[in-house]
C-alpha cells in the first residue's frame, strides 16, 4: 500500500514538485486505468483539498465521467461545451477564475465557483480530460496550469 506524503510548508510549489514522483510511483507496475485514475483523483483531492477532481474519458465522441473525487457529477459532456468539452476541443488547459462568467458553463454543482480543465494528449489525440474544481472564485492559477499539465504528459503515458 502506497500513501501520499506531501511538505506542506513547501508552498504550492514544493507540494506539486513532490507530489508528482509520488503519483508515478503508485502508478507504477499497476496496468489499469481506472485503479490508477482513482488513485491520482483521490492524491489530488487529499492533497489539494478541492471540491471535486476527476477524469473524463473520450468515448464514442463524448467526455464520459470517470474516477473522481467529490460530490455527483455530470455523465457526459459533448465535444466544445462547457469548460471540459472546450478543453477537449481546443486541446489545451483552461482556467476559469468564475464559471459563471464562462459562456456555456455545464454546472454539474453550484458550489463550484472557480475551475482548471488539463487534456490528457496521447499521440495527439486528446484522450481524456483532467478536471478540478473549487468553491472559491480565483482558485486556480498559472502554476497549478504548470504541473497539471506535467502530470497530464504522466497521466497520458497510462492509456
Amino acid at each position: 500500500m502506497h500513501s501520499i506524503e506531501i511538505n506542506t510548508y513547501s508552498g504550492k510549489d514544493g507540494i506539486y514538485q513532490s507530489l508528482l514522483p509520488q503519483l508515478q510511483a503508485l502508478c507504477s507496475g499497476e496496468d489499469n486505468l481506472t485503479a490508477n485514475l482513482a488513485n491520482i483523483s483521490a492524491a489530488l483531492k487529499e492533497t489539494f483539498n478541492w471540491w471535486w477532481v476527476g477524469f473524463y474519458l473520450v468515448q464514442h465522441n463524448e467526455l464520459i465521467v470517470g474516477p473522481f473525487q467529490g460530490s455527483v457529477a455530470c455523465t457526459r459532456i459533448s465535444f466544445g461545451k462547457g469548460v471540459c468539452g472546450t478543453s477537449w476541443e481546443k486541446q489545451q488547459t483552461i482556467i476559469v477564475p468564475n464559471v459563471d462568467e464562462f459562456p456555456g458553463h455545464i454546472a454539474c454543482n453550484s458550489a463550484s465557483k472557480s475551475e482548471i480543465v488539463v487534456p490528457i494528449i496521447k499521440n495527439g489525440t486528446v484522450v481524456a480530460v483532467l478536471d478540478a474544481d473549487s468553491e472559491f472564485l480565483a482558485h486556480y492559477d498559472s502554476l497549478d496550469q504548470l504541473y497539471l499539465e506535467q502530470m497530464a504528459e504522466f497521466i497520458a503515458t497510462l492509456f
